[in-house]
C-alpha cells in the first residue's frame, strides 16, 4: 500500500462453518458416548441383565420377584415373570437356555406338566448346557409320569440314552391305510387313549398316583404281540367304518345327527357330574372305620364248623375295598341328588306329575 493513501476496506470475518460440519461434529460426540458406554458395560461385566424390563424392573428384580412368587407357591406367577423376562430383553444363547430352564421348573411344580415339557424343550434348543443337562431329562420325565403318558416317557428316555438313535422303535411301521403309515408309537398312543377313557369316570376319585398305578396295571395287558394285534385289528375296523360313514355323508342325516345330539348331552352331563363328584366326595381312613363300625353286622361270614359259635366277625383291613365301595356309593348318591335338586332351583324346574298320571308332586320329588 502506497504511503498516504488511505484503506477504506472492511477487515475479513473469520470463515463461518457450515451446517455440516457442525452434524459431523454432532455424531463424533455421540459415537465417542456410546463407545465410552459400551467400554463401560463390557468392564463392569454388566450384560442385558442391567437393562430395563417393559414392565419396569430390571433382570434382577425380576429374578427377586419370581423368588419371592415361588415361596409362596405361586408357581404360575412366578413362571409369568420370567416369560416376560425371556421376551423383553437380548440374551446370550446361556442366558436364554437357563431363563427357559427356570420357567420349565416353575411350570413343573405348578403342575402344568404339558406345558413344563414345552419349556424343557425349549431351554435345550437355545443350546445344550452340561450343568442343566440331568436336570432337564429328570424334569421331562417326571412330566411325562405325572401326565401319565408312559408310552411316551418310554421312548422320550430311549431317545435320551441310545447309542444307536437310529434303530428307534417307534418308527417301525405296524400297519397302512393307503398312504398313511402307523407306527409302533402312534399304536401305543391309541392303546393309552383307550385306556384313559376307560379310567375317565374313576380317575375323579383316585390320586394322580393310584391312577398312574391303575394305568400301568391296565398297560400290561396290551405288553404281548397278540394283544396289540388284536386292538390294532379292531381299531383299524372301526376306522375304516368311520372313514366309510364320511364318505357316504351319515353325519348329515337327520338320524345321526339327532343320536350325536343325545351322546353329546349324555357325555356332557356325566362330565359335568364327574366333576362335581371329584369336588365333593372324598374318603379318609377316619371315615372308612367309622363306616365300618356303623355296619359291622355286613361284614361277616359263616363258619361251617359245628364246634364254632355263630358267625365270623371280619377284620377291616379284610373288607376295606368293601368298604370303600360301599361308601363312596352311598356319598356319589347323596351330592348327585343334592346337586339335582339345586340344578333344579336353579333352572326353575318343575314337573307336574299330575297331569302325568302319577298324583300329587310332592316337593321331595
Amino acid at each position: 500500500m502506497d504511503e498516504g493513501k488511505l484503506d477504506f476496506s472492511l477487515p475479513q470475518g473469520k470463515p463461518r462453518k457450515s451446517a455440516a460440519n457442525t452434524i459431523l461434529v454432532m455424531l463424533v460426540i455421540i459415537l465417542t458416548a456410546l463407545a465410552v458406554f459400551n467400554l463401560y458395560v463390557t468392564l463392569s461385566g454388566r450384560g442385558p441383565s442391567a437393562v430395563p424390563l417393559a414392565g419396569g424392573l430390571s433382570a434382577e428384580q425380576a429374578e427377586q420377584l419370581a423368588t419371592k412368587l415361588a415361596q409362596r407357591n405361586l408357581y404360575a406367577q412366578a413362571a409369568k415373570v420370567w416369560q416376560d423376562y425371556l421376551s423383553g430383553v437380548q440374551l446370550t444363547e446361556a442366558e436364554r437356555a437357563r431363563g427357559l430352564f427356570n420357567t420349565a421348573v416353575l411350570l413343573e411344580k405348578g403342575q402344568a406338566y404339558g406345558d413344563a415339557i414345552e419349556y424343557y424343550y425349549r431351554s435345550e434348543l437355545a443350546t445344550k448346557l452340561p450343568d442343566l443337562e440331568s436336570a432337564i431329562n429328570q424334569g421331562v420325565a417326571n412330566c411325562f409320569e405325572r401326565l401319565g403318558r408312559f408310552s411316551a416317557l418310554r421312548y422320550e428316555m430311549m431317545e435320551r440314552t441310545s447309542f444307536n438313535k437310529a434303530e428307534k422303535p417307534d418308527q417301525s411301521i405296524v400297519a397302512e391305510i393307503g398312504p398313511e403309515k402307523i407306527t409302533a408309537a402312534d399304536l401305543d398312543g391309541l392303546i393309552e387313549n383307550a385306556i384313559d377313557d376307560q379310567l375317565l369316570s374313576v380317575s375323579q376319585f383316585m390320586s394322580p398316583e393310584q391312577l398312574g398305578e391303575q394305568k400301568k396295571k391296565m398297560l400290561e395287558q396290551y405288553k404281548s404281540p397278540q394283544a396289540r394285534q388284536q386292538f390294532l385289528s379292531n381299531w383299524l375296523a372301526q376306522e375304516m367304518l368311520y372313514r366309510q360313514a364320511l364318505e357316504e355323508g351319515l353325519g348329515d342325516k337327520p338320524d345321526t345327527k339327532r343320536l350325536l345330539d343325545n351322546l353329546d348331552r349324555e357325555v356332557l352331563s356325566q362330565q359335568m357330574m364327574s366333576q362335581q363328584l371329584a369336588q365333593k366326595v372324598h374318603l379318609t381312613e377316619t371315615d372308612l372305620k367309622t363306616y365300618y363300625e356303623a355296619n359291622k353286622d355286613r361284614y361277616v361270614e359263616d363258619v361251617n364248623d359245628p364246634n364254632s359259635q355263630g358267625n365270623r366277625q371280619k377284620s377291616f383291613d379284610e373288607v376295606r375295598q368293601q368298604v370303600a365301595s360301599e361308601l363312596l356309593g352311598e356319598k356319589r348318591r347323596d351330592v348327585q341328588q343334592q346337586y339335582i335338586k339345586e340344578m333344579m332351583d336353579k333352572y326353575n324346574v318343575i314337573i307336574h306329575a299330575s297331569a302325568l298320571g302319577a298324583g300329587e308332586q310332592s316337593q321331595d320329588e
